[in-house]
């Protein structure tokens, strides 16, 4: 065996094989140039850690699987027991396989087998290096033995240096997803854990460790994800022995994963990033891998107009044609037909389960409304809910029995509904025949926006823990459906973003960052939902003038500029509105649709100013050649001029000239007294720009510039 070193995208890892046990990390960061086998083997030795009184005779090295046969003291990477027997492991390395392509654009791949015959059980970890830098790891557990094994924790780790002092993640509730939270890294353990059955309004979309005062665009930080869609794990845990580490896996239920005899167990993939150029750097490597993936979507992203507020439950077939005339009017590409379109769903409380077009609302089906609207030239999409059940449905009462629950009890109701068990056979061959049926039948429909709005508690298969296998069975649904129907785009909505993770995404074209349509929320929900995903697979709609989640009234300008940085909508009746203001979001539909190619391909930059009250964000073109920022005002403020704003991640060199956005009318301002270079715009140098700035018109709270960034020449 030797130590490796595995280098992509100024991203170096090293790997200690030299066994006889499992390899561990000798670095994880920035590049450290080349280095010959000699070189390799003597950093290797130069970071192993002293022996120290009061401790182990031997030094106490991080393996990828910490154990404590190695003097792990910390958080268990893997917990398990026989019967209470082969609790405790000492993998031994029985073979490494290395694939590193010379070709810097091909991932790099290590394959660890190890096994410990005294416990019974063989591990294999896959670990590959992307080729933007982003290490993806996963373990997979065989059971060897003669006698079941219940594995209660398998957790991949990965170690942080300890120039990472603090640490930032994410929480929240429903319409307000993703609000960060960022504290000094003590000795012990941060371990954030979610138990709703699915990703969770509050999920940590990344766990981050950084160096004191990291920002958006400074400091050097690492990163970790945990891709899954059901209960999991994401840590950081800091041991007085001196090491630091990132990891995360699924949460599992006593009881919930017993291997039998052969079996084995995956964990999900840990998503793990490095970057030396701040959260924006991490979300650079993010978007770039995200972007490279076969199925990323690839043709623009239609401008999606959803009738939930314009109609609720209220299905009137002369009503919603003439919504989607006033639709295509304003430039929209995709409609969307909410929930109440199926039997017995005249409101929220009955019809769950029963996918059959309501013959009473809709006596000749969907196809007349469908027609109508691809002769328009939009695409039609529809509302759907299949993991749930109202037990006021013909499906519950033929089959109560398909509802995930502990024995003897259904679970407290949430939203009048139950969710159904897909691991049951009958379950799942219900749903795919349906939803199978429901696409063939109206081919016109090209897409599903795939809600899932409550909590698993109580989530019992047949007797016993049952989040694990519902959640692979959702993922098999949306496999299969994809499968058979291609053309089909799927959303993953859930109470809002309670269902936002890489591996819902990997069969999935978009997320919906939050039930709340309000501006101002909208622009945190959206900035910290992008340190993960890019703008064109975030939902973002223009919501009413008074927002239904807050009350908040906002003016169409800073509603759609908030709502231009995304996969671009309308979540309102605009068969309400005045011609004026119709006019007014057809400009705004066609300035984002003009903007479009750069939105969802360009890098996403976030902008650290020393007033909270002021929030800049924009794309950059990945040649330098254009850029468009957002400069909104959240609040007044003590200073009445809160400084130059920068603009950051423009070519240094180059010249750039600046203008607020054409062709939709510019945001009020407190005063009539603007910066001298507005009305004509401003020439200068991508350094002039990214270190002075410029200073802003005083705008008043709550109100939005845009400006447009041109390379001069």
């Amino acid at each position: 065996m030797s130590v490796v070193h595995l280098r992509r995208a100024r991203t170096s890892l090293v790997l200690d094989a030299r066994g006889p046990g499992l390899p561990r990390v000798v670095h994880w960061g920035g590049d450290t140039g080349d280095l010959d086998d000699h070189g390799l083997r003597q950093l290797a030795d130069a970071t192993v850690p002293p022996v120290v009184p009061s401790s182990f005779d031997v030094p106490t090295v991080l393996s990828l699987l910490p154990e404590a046969s190695a003097g792990w003291s910390g958080r268990p990477a893997l917990a398990g027991h026989r019967d209470r027997a082969d609790w405790s492991t000492s993998f031994q390395l029985d073979r490494l396989d290395v694939d590193d392509p010379a070709d810097p654009g091909a991932p790099a791949r290590v394959g660890v087998h190890a096994s410990d015959p005294e416990a019974g059980l063989s591990l294999t970890i896959e670990l590959t290096l992307d080729p933007t830098g982003l290490v993806l790891l996963r373990h997979r557990l065989r059971n060897d033995g003669a006698s079941p094994y219940e594995l209660r924790e398998l957790t991949p780790v990965l170690p942080v240096p300890a120039v990472a002092t603090e640490l930032l993640d994410l929480t929240g509730r429903w319409c307000r997803e993703r609000s960060p939270q960022r504290h000094p890294w003590p000795m012990g353990t941060w371990v954030r854990e979610g138990r709703h059955g699915r990703t969770g309004h509050d999920a940590t979309l990344l766990l981050v460790a950084g160096t004191a005062g990291f920002g958006f665009g400074t400091g050097e930080v690492w990163a970790v994800h945990t891709a899954w869609s059901g209960d999991h794990v994401t840590f950081a845990e800091r041991s007085p022995t001196g090491t630091a580490t990132l990891g995360g896996g699924e949460l599992l239920a006593p009881g919930e994963v017993v291997l039998g005899p052969g079996d084995s167990y995956a964990t999900p993939l840990l998503y793990a990033v490095w970057s030396d150029a701040g959260l924006d750097g991490l979300s650079d490597t993010l978007h770039t891998h995200l972007r490279a993936r076969p199925q990323h979507p690839r043709a623009p992203r239609p401008v999606t107009l959803n009738v939930w507020e314009a109609v609720y439950f209220d299905h009137d077939l002369a009503r919603l044609r003439a919504l989607a005339d006033q639709a295509a009017e304003v430039g929209v590409e995709r409609f969307v037909l909410d929930d109440g379109w199926f039997r017995g769903r005249r409101a929220d409380t009955a019809g769950l389960g029963d996918w059959y077009v309501d013959e009473g609302v809709w006596p000749d089906g969907l196809h007349p409304l469908i027609d109508h609207v691809t002769k328009l030239g939009l695409q039609f999409g529809l509302w759907v809910e299949p993991e749930m059940v109202n037990p006021d449905s013909d499906l519950f009462r033929a089959h109560p029995e398909w509802v995930l629950a502990a024995p003897g009890r259904l679970p407290l109701s949430w939203r009048n509904q139950q969710v159904l068990d897909l691991a049951q056979p009958g379950a799942y061959a219900y749903l795919l025949d349906r939803l199978d049926a429901l696409l063939t039948e109206h081919p016109g429909i090209s897409y599903l926006k795939w809600d899932h709005n409550r909590d698993l508690t109580e989530a019992g298969h047949q007797g016993r823990p049952g989040v694990h296998a519902q959640t692979e069975a959702v993922y098999r649904l949306l496999d299969e459906l994809r499968r058979r129907h291609r053309n089909v785009e799927i959303e993953s909505c859930s109470s809002g973003g309670a269902r936002v993770d890489l591996e819902i995404l990997a069969r999935t074209d978009r997320v919906w960052a939050s039930d709340c349509n309000d501006a101002l929320e909208r622009l945190a929900i959206q900035r910290w939902t992008g340190l993960l995903l890019p703008p064109e697979l975030i939902g973002s709609h223009i919501g009413p003038e008074r927002s239904h989640t807050t009350n908040r009234v906002h003016d169409l300008g800073f509603r759609a500029t908030t709502a231009l940085f995304g996969h671009h909508g309308i979540e309102w009746d605009i068969a309400s509105i005045s011609p004026v203001q119709r006019r007014e979001l057809a400009a705004w539909v066609a300035l984002h649709k003009r903007l479009r190619p750069l939105l969802h391909t360009g890098r996403t930059v976030r902008v650290d100013h020393p007033d909270p009250a002021v929030w800049a964000h924009g794309v950059v073109a990945h040649d330098g050649s254009q850029a468009v920022y957002a400069v909104s005002r959240l609040a007044t403020s003590v200073a009445q001029v809160p400084g130059a704003v920068r603009l950051p991640g423009l070519d240094q060199r180059r010249r750039y000239t600046v203008r607020p956005a054409q062709g939709v009318p510019a945001p009020a301002t407190v005063q009539r007294a603007e910066p001298g270079w507005l009305p004509d715009g401003v020439t200068l140098t991508g350094a002039a720009l990214g270190n002075v700035g410029l200073q802003l018109p005083a705008l008043h709270p709550e109100q939005a510039l845009l400006l447009e960034v041109t390379a001069a020449g």
